[in-house]
């Protein structure tokens, strides 16, 4: 694949591991409305969903329902106070993108994540070299698994669809990198819960670890 010259990346669960920082702000409002905690092997698969999944997992509520909203925001206040506690990029994060340098591949992230928490977190990453386009949620009138925010970040990057590879944990991931004409990898060390069947998604690949992303850039040269 010597013709792809941008690498897309999902925050949550592809680039980096925010669990923990998001399970803490769950168990925490959990807390405050006098409920158990939940075990973080249960909230894990649903990070990658976003806050109303986990204010859903919490207290099985949904858009709509009366509390939803407040809940949903009393999360986002409590887990923008605590962001990058525990959060950590996935191992081979670091030098899987300096050996993207090194190849004159640049990168950036698109994620469902509101911007007022993706710009600080991303910045508190530190990661070298720095991404060329960060798209969050809002950044766009449609999120994925709408292409909208797909096509902008190949914009800022200065690379056409298909020359661009879209590396997520989600179905909706694989859904708006198809739909933008992008070649698309699970990340299969991300939120996944058991129920899900990513081999179904329709990707181009699989990866268990981010630096099989370089093997697969390099299968067919």
């Amino acid at each position: 694949m010597s013709n792809i010259r941008t690498v897309l990346f999902d925050l949550d669960g592809t680039l980096a591991d925010t669990a923990p920082d998001m399970a803490h702000a769950l168990n925490e409002l959990l807390k405050e409305e006098q409920r158990q905690p939940l075990p973080y092997e249960i909230i894990r698969p649903e990070v990658s969903h976003g806050a109303g999944a986990l204010v859903k997992l919490g207290f099985g509520v949904t858009l709509g329902d009366k509390d939803f909203e407040r809940l949903r925001q009393r999360f986002l206040t409590l887990y923008s106070e605590n962001l990058c506690r525990h959060t950590r990029p996935f191992a081979g994060i670091e030098p899987l993108l300096q050996t993207l340098q090194q190849k004159h591949i640049n990168w950036g992230v698109v994620t469902n994540k509101p911007a007022f928490l993706t710009d600080p977190l991303v910045a508190s990453l530190k990661l070298a070299p720095a991404p060329v386009c960060v798209v969050s949620g809002d950044t766009t009138a449609n999120r994925k698994p709408h292409p909208e925010p797909m096509l902008l970040a190949c914009t800022q990057a200065g690379s056409q669809p298909r020359e661009c590879l879209y590396v997520g944990d989600a179905e909706r991931d694989i859904q708006a990198g198809k739909h933008a004409g992008m070649k698309t990898l699970v990340a299969l060390f991300g939120y996944i819960s058991k129920d899900e069947t990513p081999r179904n998604w329709g990707a181009d690949g699989m990866i268990r670890t981010p630096l099989e992303i370089l093997d697969w850039l390099t299968g067919d040269e």
